[in-house]
């Protein structure tokens, strides 16, 4: 939302600079963007005149000019054909920037002479469009500031623009009047009147306007009046001067009126061209999905079932709330107008508008709600301006519907504003910050005025008793302590665990991501999702078409994201929930990550090597150490197509509770998602492992044994189908109070075993808690490891 300082003030009666201005808006809500400065940019211009002109000798639409600046006589080359002697100039010295046609002016030769500088016109200088001339100024000190000059005679050219935000819920200011109310209620100044003297009828309307019963809904009421005579052309130049200022065109008189009041009431309005409306007649309908419009920006639409359209005789003439048609808009040659104000519904507004693709300023408006009891008055506000300066005669006014009731009242607990936001404020300024806003106060009862439809209860009562009162000033105040003591805590032990194990997960290397829970369709397929269940009704494109069933694609695709962009080895995760349902519950939590590349940063030996399935394995179980899960696990295959299956494992306690996966992914999802592996990775599930029954924070102390253990190793000869995990479990089971630990350190394959067969050498661990190990112990404990290990695995032990 843009204004001027002078749009403003013709608002507001106050004497506060543009800084105050702007500091005051940002601490009410309306944080002020930018400020825009006409006079910066003119500032190194200066006012000269020509002393001497004649033709260039060289060219004949030049003439060599002397003026003077300020700093002596200057030869200035020009082809402007008002050049000539006796006139005062805006001249720009070498080296001044020159805004319309983003030069800096150097001194230069043209034809052959000299040119030290140039003079200007409006168009250089992004006054206006004017061009067919150098700027001539009746008057004027030599020397003096072309910027200086403009503040004294035209202060509107050089007045600053101020840009401020706006958020949804306050579609009142998105006029100059409610930012200057705004301002006013905080005594920044004081508002000005804004009445309006209606146009007398001087005959009947002869255009007929109806709304279907199905459209009430969205297009309540319908204003309209119809001026014979006028004569449109260019509007005044204070007009066109606003309209630039905040970025807009000026076209003509009869469409510039339209667009001012947009911005200075919020006031929407849109101009028929009378005779070309067919059989006098509109007519306010729902669209079926057929009809076409030719809107005013050249383009044509099909309009969406179900939008508002206002038709007359032949068919759609306008957009409801969005766009006129071009058919019916004004022109040069233009005498007779149809003055539109109208109400849309903001809803079917925005799907108008979101289905067609036209932000225009109407939509943007009425999509976060007008005043709608403001329609008429805002109505006899454009008709006023149109006569008095198009000329012509009005009609009745035509009404169709009517404005829809917002009226709505709330109680005003002055004792709340000290419990919802902290600040004392005496009652008697409440109820006066209320009325300033255009509250109607009955008692402690406030009327809601009709322009702020966000205000919906009394919290929003003293929400805007403690803005206008200012924010910024609110002290921070402790909140009262229930009970005496160390508080309850706060987090739950999941909401511990997965903090634990993105620290964890952190401190290993790796950098975390925060990828939407919405993915494409196949993406979301390759991990078993994808389904109608986990699809979004509305989404915000095609590739978050349905909610993730995991987070690996989400980090394959920030994979492949980097190494487009020439970063080859990476370390990511993420921990967040994956869907595998779209109902409430239906989702389950994670812990994902993935390596890509080289190991980073090199080992020891100054060497980097490709990342394996081994240091997946030990960050997984890093992390589930660090969450609490047991450390004696199973290692198990079969956990599904996404993963390679010769190259990955399932950490389980027992075949049913898996507790994470980690492996190497499979290359066809890498080739899916555009991946450069091999990629390895894991896939940890934090509400699987099992809670201590002990709720206590800390680790319990510390056991350590007293005695030495004994390691003794085996070797068994057995087919190379049998898994090693077989062998370990079942040397692990030979004495479960003794054995402490298996591990496999060789395998060999083949050679002079013969085909088929392998040989694997493990470790076994005996850790004894009462008493020192006897040789006789030793050996029955060895005797029931081979007995295990060779029924478990058909195997027999190595000679």
């Amino acid at each position: 939302m843009k204004f001027t300082l002078s749009w403003l003030k013709s608002h507001l009666d106050t004497d506060a600079s543009v800084d105050e201005i702007c500091e005051t808006l940002t601490d009410l809500g309306l944080e002020v963007e930018g400020v825009e400065n006409p006079a910066a940019k003119l500032s190194d211009f200066v006012i000269g005149k020509v002393t001497h002109a004649e033709k260039h000798p060289d060219a004949d639409k030049l003439k060599v000019c002397t003026v003077e600046a300020g700093y002596g006589p200057t030869q200035i080359i020009c082809g402007a054909p008002n050049a000539r002697a006796g006139i005062t100039v805006v001249v720009a010295k070498p080296g001044t920037y020159i805004p319309g046609l983003d030069i800096t002016i150097a001194v230069g030769k043209i034809r052959g002479i000299e040119s030290f500088g140039m003079m200007a016109s409006e168009r250089e200088l992004e006054l206006s469009e004017e061009h067919d001339g150098i700027i001539e100024l009746p008057a004027g000190e030599i020397g003096q500031s072309f910027a200086d000059y403009l503040a004294e005679h035209d202060p509107a050219r050089v007045d600053p623009v101020i840009e401020i935000a706006i958020t949804p819920n306050r579609p009142d200011a998105l006029g100059v009047r409610g930012v200057a109310r705004d301002l006013a209620a905080r005594g920044l100044g004081v508002m000005k009147p804004n009445d309006v003297d209606p146009v007398a009828a001087s005959f009947a309307n002869p255009i007929t306007v109806t709304i279907d019963d199905d459209t009430l809904a969205q297009a309540p009421v319908f204003y309209g009046r119809l001026i014979k005579g006028v004569k449109n052309g260019p509007s005044p130049d204070w007009l066109q001067q606003q309209l630039r200022a905040i970025g807009l065109r000026p076209i003509s008189f009869l469409v510039d009126v339209t667009n001012w009041f947009t911005y200075d009431l919020n006031r929407p309005l849109h101009v028929f061209d009378a005779d070309k409306i067919s059989c006098n007649s509109l007519r306010l309908h729902r669209a079926t999905g057929t009809e076409t419009l030719m809107g005013l920006d050249d383009k044509e639409y099909t309009l969406p079932e179900g939008a508002t359209v206002i038709s007359d005789g032949q068919g759609p003439e306008s957009i409801g709330g969005v766009m006129g048609g071009l058919a019916t808009g004004c022109t040069a040659d233009t005498t007779s107008v149809f003055v539109e104000a109208a109400y849309f519904d903001p809803i079917r507004t925005a799907y108008t508008g979101r289905a067609l693709k036209i932000n225009s300023d109407a939509r943007y408006r009425f999509e976060r709600g007008i005043d709608p009891a403001f329609t008429p008055i805002g109505l006899e506000h454009a008709v006023r301006m149109i006569v008095d300066h198009a000329g012509g005669e009005a009609s009745e006014v035509v009404q169709a519907g009517q404005i829809p009731d917002t009226s709505r009242a709330y109680k005003l607990d002055t004792d709340r504003c000290s419990s919802l936001v902290g600040m004392d404020i005496p009652a008697d300024t409440q109820r006066a910050t209320l009325t300033a806003l255009g509250f109607v106060m009955d008692g402690d009862m406030a009327q809601v005025p009709s322009w702020r439809p966000d205000v919906q209860g009394t919290a929003d009562l003293v929400e805007e008793v403690a803005r206008i009162a200012s924010l910024s000033n609110l002290k921070p105040v402790p909140m009262p302590r229930v009970r005496a003591g160390v508080p309850a805590p706060v987090l739950t032990p999941m909401q511990k665990r997965l903090a634990m194990a993105r620290r964890t997960t952190a401190s290993l290397g790796y950098n975390e991501c925060v990828a939407y829970s919405f993915i494409d369709q196949a993406a979301a397929a390759l991990f078993g999702g994808g389904t109608d269940a986990t699809m979004l009704a509305n989404p915000i494109s095609s590739e978050m078409s349905h909610m993730r069933p995991a987070l690996l694609p989400g980090l394959l695709q920030a994979a492949a994201r980097n190494q487009a962009r020439g970063m080859a080895n990476l370390a990511l995760f993420e921990a967040g929930d994956a869907f595998h349902g779209g109902e409430p519950g239906e989702q389950h939590t994670l812990v994902t990550g993935i390596l890509v590349g080289k190991t980073n940063p090199k080992d020891v030996h100054g060497t980097s090597r490709d990342v394996d399935i081994y240091d997946a394995k030990a960050d997984a179980e890093a992390i589930l150490s660090a969450m609490g899960a047991p450390t004696k696990v199973q290692i198990l295959r079969g956990a599904g197509d996404a993963w390679h299956p010769g190259r990955h494992g399932m950490i389980c306690l027992g075949p049913k509770k898996i507790l994470g996966v980690f492996g190497e992914i499979h290359p066809k999802i890498l080739t899916a998602l555009g991946v450069k592996g091999p990629v390895v990775g894991f896939v940890l599930y934090p509400s699987d492992i099992p809670m201590p029954k002990n709720a206590s924070v800390n680790r319990g102390a510390a056991s350590l044994p007293d005695l030495q253990a004994v390691e003794r190793d085996f070797a068994f000869v057995m087919d190379t189908t049998v898994d090693a995990l077989t062998a370990v479990n079942a040397a692990a089971g030979a004495d479960k109070t003794l054995i402490e630990d298996v591990c496999i350190f060789d395998e060999f394959v083949g050679g002079s075993l013969g085909d088929g067969k392998k040989s694997l050498a493990m470790t076994v661990r005996l850790q004894p808690s009462g008493a020192t190990l006897k040789d006789v112990d030793i050996e029955a404990v060895s005797a029931k490891i081979i007995d295990k290990v060779t029924k478990a695995t058909g195997g027999t032990l190595r000679g």
